[in-house]
């Protein structure tokens, strides 16, 4: 081989190289890999794209690697390698729910558009929770859209709780909650955790896409549930008609659903437009998750990681109560920045114990003042802080957050901080009577007739509940304020049922109430 021909060889063997090197940076961008700082290849070298927009997905190799050409590489668009600066830009990127296009998105349009300081406050708060939720939607593949999702649910309030007892940024129901595993007690409520709200949020919306194949179908769903959605099309089906999302005959919130989804799309799409402007949310986590080993104060927390309180339960809004527990909540979020300081201030706090509350069980069924007494509280302060209203008993079993003491002093364990409840009964007032004794009669006899229990009977009037009464003897007896001191004209069974109905229409009362 003569020289000119290896130097040939040799130009062509690095002019095939740095096409191969090309086509790879086209693989790995076109599957995902886009934080890198510098594509790869040599200098210069394009990375092709098809089609004529930013949505047109880039063209992925297939087969052996080959060569182009100069004039097809100079007609292809070149795709950026480097990640977006703005949220907002990333989420652009990911659309890929179908349009929709009809006067309810029109009118849903200019009812936010007319409303820019709602616009711009909602905005500003999604932008502690946002950069998670695309995360969390990009490593599922889902489309981005979806992280809009809370805007149209709650306004991105975590906080935010419905008439229909819905809560959380995505808005749960308490019993679908339960079905995707958010936890509900008296120490937190998951519906309201970002993180976990999120996971639910996002699991339920697949399994809903899965279900009917549509995504438009599969927000209805989750607006109208499965099965409303499943027995309108259905129906449709039956009637020869359509079952797309626009030909179904369903609420007119529901109705509205997508087409605010939609609404919201298309101002982040073009915010200009419609005469909206976004504040800047940088592509980056806002938050980091810090983890806990002692149950701690939620002021303590806040004041360790130098964050204001309300910036610290904007984070961690399923913290309602006034002390995190480890056991049942073993992480908290902090923003960037503040997490590190906050593990350095809790490594060196020197100043007493991190928690000033703990969990104490009810062993029996008592009032307030009872409770109070026994947990060394005010009775004000136990029903302000255990959310314990008037004329109720405590069950026993509940559990109440009560002053941290020397007796109990240790962290909660994780079977009360999962599980612990407060359980109220409607407190039945009495007033102390008397009733003649019948010839033979005794306590067990007395309470029989009023619907008491032998043994109260027996300890009101100091005798044993088989010892007889003499006849016309003054009895003390305790009743219910709505009842006469008389008995009923039939006694025994026919009067313990009459007791049992009031009781029951008390218990109802008392539930609606709640």
């Amino acid at each position: 081989m003569t020289p000119h021909d290896r130097n040939a060889a040799i130009f062509g063997a690095i002019a095939t190289f740095k096409s191969r090197i090309a086509l790879l940076a086209l693989f790995f961008a076109a599957a995902g890999l886009t934080g890198c700082a510098t594509p790869l290849g040599m200098p210069g070298d394009p990375v092709l794209m098809t089609g004529s927009d930013a949505n047109t997905k880039p063209q992925i190799p297939n087969g052996p690697l080959q060569a182009i050409t100069k004039s097809k590489a100079g007609s292809q668009k070149i795709a950026s390698t480097e990640p977006p600066k703005e949220l907002w830009d990333r989420i652009r990127r990911g659309f890929a729910m179908p349009d929709l296009q009809n006067e309810l998105v029109t009118d849903r349009e200019q009812w936010y558009s007319t409303r820019p300081e709602y616009i711009q406050r909602m905005t500003e708060r999604s932008s502690k929770y946002l950069f998670h939720v695309v995360e969390e939607l990009e490593m599922r593949q889902m489309p981005t859209e979806l992280a809009l999702l809370p805007f149209i649910e709650s306004a991105f309030n975590p906080q935010a709780v419905s008439s229909a007892k819905a809560a959380g940024m995505w808005q749960f129901m308490p019993a679908t909650g339960k079905y995707f595993d958010l936890k509900q007690n008296v120490f937190r409520d998951d519906r309201r955790d970002v993180l976990a709200s999120t996971r639910a949020a996002l699991d339920y919306l697949q399994k809903l896409y899965g279900m009917f194949g549509d995504w438009h179908l599969a927000l209805a769903a989750y607006n109208w549930g499965e099965g409303s959605v499943g027995r309108a099309i259905a129906r449709n089906q039956k009637a020869g008609l359509g079952t797309g999302y626009e030909d179904l005959n369903m609420p007119a919130e529901t109705r509205l659903y997508v087409p605010k989804l939609q609404a919201v799309k298309n101002i982040i799409a073009n915010p200009q437009a419609f005469n909206s402007e976004l504040p800047l949310i940088e592509n980056h986590p806002y938050f980091q998750q810090v983890r806990l080993s002692r149950d701690i104060d939620v002021a303590l927390a806040a004041k360790l990681a130098n964050v204001e309180i309300a910036d610290f339960k904007a984070l961690n809004p399923a913290a309602h109560r006034p002390v995190i527990l480890a056991a049942g909540t073993p992480q908290i979020l902090l923003p960037w920045d503040n997490a590190a300081l906050f593990q350095r201030n809790f490594d060196a706090y020197t100043q007493g114990q991190y928690a000033s509350w703990t969990a104490w069980t009810a062993p029996g069924t008592m009032n307030p003042a009872e409770a109070a007494k026994r947990t060394g509280m005010s009775e004000a302060d136990l029903r302000d802080v255990n959310n314990i209203p008037p004329r109720t008993l405590i069950k026993a079993g509940s559990t109440l957050l009560v002053p941290r003491s020397a007796q109990l002093e240790s962290d909660v364990t994780s079977h009360v901080a999962d599980n612990g409840q407060v359980s109220l009964a409607p407190e039945i007032l009495t007033r102390r009577t008397t009733v003649k004794a019948r010839k033979g009669e005794s306590a067990t006899t007395i309470a029989k007739r009023y619907g008491l229990l032998p043994s109260s009977v027996a300890e009101w009037n100091d005798v044993g509940m088989s010892a007889a009464f003499k006849l016309g003897h003054q009895v003390v007896v305790f009743l219910p304020l709505n009842r006469a001191a008389a008995p009923a004209s039939r006694p025994g069974r026919g009067n313990i049922k009459a007791v049992k109905r009031s009781s029951s229409r008390a218990i109802v009362k008392s539930k609606k109430r709640r």
